[in-house]
């Protein structure tokens, strides 16, 4: 009995956990650190710094020497050349033969310190990249976890309408019996109800739909289980808006890091003009080759007097022939380029043409940023001025909702034009919300342009 009571304790903690899990709610700065350590998209850029940085190591490798070693063995049936004597014999010989080289460039043209320039210069560019999409991922975050507030929220503001629009039904029943108002407008409110409920099902449905795109970006599988916690506020906390467009606009040239991709990218197109051009000099290069061999055939004698083979004996011990048999060859090839059918200055042209490319991208990507900084202010500004707007219409439609209320329930009123007064301040709820989430993520958007991150790490 106290096996299975302890068996039953641990099983009641297991899944007291497992539940506490799976109803775990999410902050944004949770949602943020999670997708950038999880998301698709990031580890694919990560993958091309480390790309870059193979691409450093065979940089680095053009200035060390290249060593490569041979062997052969080969079976020669009939006449050949013995490679002893030089004479030809009809003979069937065994030949081994390797050898190593060694060769270094001395000077090419400095291509090799370009290249090398130019792998540090693509690290620092793939960094950028991965910062880049990190920011992009982590903007996107953030905008998909307000959609999942918003929606949550306006779920709520249709279930309260349900609720209050079937409370509304139960006492219009009492006062179709009582013979205060007509029948019809008991239909009236009934109609309304069954479009409340249709409301609350499509506010339901934006919650999960919205819910599996933010989990989608985070890279989870049970987004069912997956919720959200509201630690927003809909405040200018950093009082960015105090600030000027021109003010934000130079913060943000100081620090971009898209400016910093396309700066780094006119570095890069500048270090492949020095590479092309690298190619119309001269280059000059060292090597060092070893070599010697070995035969498997009797070694003829000869008489000295008439010069024929009277005899043969055994061929001399492997490492004896190899030993006597080596020979070495060192030197530097001096290479001088004259003509290749236009090809060195083609490459030239390009490398041109690609650097004029790389300084319109900056100087575009300049423009760009000043264009969606202005941008960004005037719609962070238009953004709150909608929501201070908003909430005063709602008091507004609060109050002439309060007033339709009395005046229906006196009989003042018809059902028609007292559910007009309930839609209108439905859409004034729901405006409030639309635009209290529209201002934090425009206040957000603002914030990064001016340096301050979605989260703080």
């Amino acid at each position: 009995m106290e096996k299975r009571s302890f068996l039953s304790l641990i099983l009641m903690l297991v899944c007291s956990i497992t539940i506490q899990a799976q109803s775990k709610n999410w902050t944004l700065e949770e949602c943020v650190k999670y997708a950038i350590q999880n998301n698709i998209s990031i580890k694919q850029t990560e993958l091309d710094s480390k790309t870059a940085a193979i691409d450093k190591k065979g940089a680095i490798g053009n200035f060390l020497p290249s060593l490569n070693a041979n062997a052969s063995h080969s079976w020669n049936i009939g006449l050949n050349q013995d490679i002893t004597t030089g004479l030809l014999r009809n003979q069937t010989t065994q030949f081994t033969s390797a050898g190593a080289s060694v060769g270094i460039d001395i000077y090419k043209g400095l291509q090799n310190q370009n290249n090398l320039r130019k792998a540090n210069l693509s690290i620092v560019a793939a960094k950028y990249q991965l910062l880049k999409m990190q920011e992009d991922v982590a903007l996107n975050v953030a905008n998909s976890f307000l959609q999942v507030l918003f929606n949550k929220e306006n779920l709520k503001v249709q279930k309260e309408q349900l609720a209050i629009n079937e409370k509304q039904y139960a006492r219009s029943q009492e006062l179709v019996n009582a013979g205060s108002i007509p029948r019809g407008d008991l239909l009236d409110i009934k109609a309304t109800v069954a479009s409340n409920k249709q409301n609350v099902i499509a506010a339901d449905n934006a919650v999960l739909i919205s819910k599996l795109s933010l989990a989608q970006l985070l890279q989870l599988k049970d987004f069912e289980n997956f919720d959200v916690i509201d630690g927003t506020s809909a405040k200018d906390e950093n009082n960015i808006l105090a600030q000027t467009p021109t003010a934000i606009y130079d913060k943000a040239k100081e620090g971009r890091t898209e400016l910093k991709i396309a700066q780094t990218n006119l570095e890069i197109a500048q270090k492949n003009v020095a590479i092309a051009k690298g190619a119309f000099q001269p280059t000059l290069q060292g090597f060092y080759s070893f070599n010697s061999r070995v035969s498997y055939a009797d070694v003829p004698q000869y008489d000295p007097t008439t010069g024929t083979i009277i005899g043969t004996q055994n061929p001399d011990p492997f490492f004896t022939q190899f030993n006597n048999n080596k020979g070495q060859s060192f030197g530097a090839q001096l290479s001088i380029p004259i003509f290749n059918g236009f090809s060195t200055r083609n490459n030239i042209e390009r490398s041109k043409v690609s650097l004029e490319k790389s300084k319109i991208a900056l100087e575009q990507q300049d423009l760009d940023l000043q264009r969606n900084v202005y941008t960004a202010f005037t719609d962070a500004k238009g953004a709150l001025n909608a929501h201070e707007s908003s909430i005063v219409a709602l008091e507004s439609r609060q109050e002439a909702y309060n007033y339709a209320k009395e005046k229906y329930a006196v009989g003042l009123m018809n059902s028609f034009d007292f559910n007009q007064s309930q839609t209108l301040l439905t859409n004034a709820q729901s405006e409030v919300l639309r635009t209290k989430y529209d201002y934090i993520f425009k206040i957000k958007i603002l914030e990064f342009y001016f340096g301050i991150p979605i989260i703080k790490n």
